[in-house]
């Protein structure tokens, strides 16, 4: 990455933003919807279940704007939980400052997440999903920090925070 921070933010929520412009416009990914999933909703009522925004990202794999999510920024402990169905996905034990403008795990919990490439915008990357609900919550990249070497780039939008009391 460049070594303007000012010039890296703007490229970043340029991409970003442009992405989910492209994405509004591409087909919904349909490589896990065939799957049986313990929560299931018909679309109707994940749309009454979810904000527009949160149903666009969870059920049609967009992507928030980055930097756009307070959870970004989210230091106190507790656990991350999918938007969808609430079963909690990533310790923030688990999260660390990628400086990507997403809320990054190095690692989610264990039996939370299952994953399946994804090749839009013609690259291949890895999705992650609830495993619960399939629910798309973000991509996991392999330039994340010790011990796992992984970057959970989720999305803020697909979690809700409980903290620790």
């Amino acid at each position: 990455m460049m070594n303007n921070p000012r010039r890296n933010l703007l490229v970043l929520v340029a991409v970003g933003s442009g992405m989910a412009v492209i994405r509004k416009w591409l087909p919904a990914s349909t490589a896990h919807s065939a799957e049986h999933y313990e929560v299931t909703h018909t679309d109707a009522e994940w749309r009454k279940l979810l904000s527009p925004a949160q149903y666009n990202v969870l059920r049609e794999a967009g992507t928030e704007a980055p930097f756009s999510s307070p959870l970004d920024h989210e230091k106190r402990a507790g656990e991350f939980a999918c938007a969808g169905c609430a079963l909690p996905l990533f310790s923030s034990q688990t999260k660390f400052n990628s400086g990507t403008g997403w809320p990054s795990f190095w690692k989610p919990l264990e039996n939370a997440v299952q994953t399946h490439s994804d090749s839009t915008f013609g690259m291949t990357r890895v999705e992650v999903l609830c495993r619960r609900c399939g629910s798309h919550l973000g991509h996991v990249f392999e330039d994340g920090p010790p011990p796992t070497g992984l970057r959970y780039c989720m999305n803020g939008i697909a979690l809700n925070f409980a903290p620790r009391s």
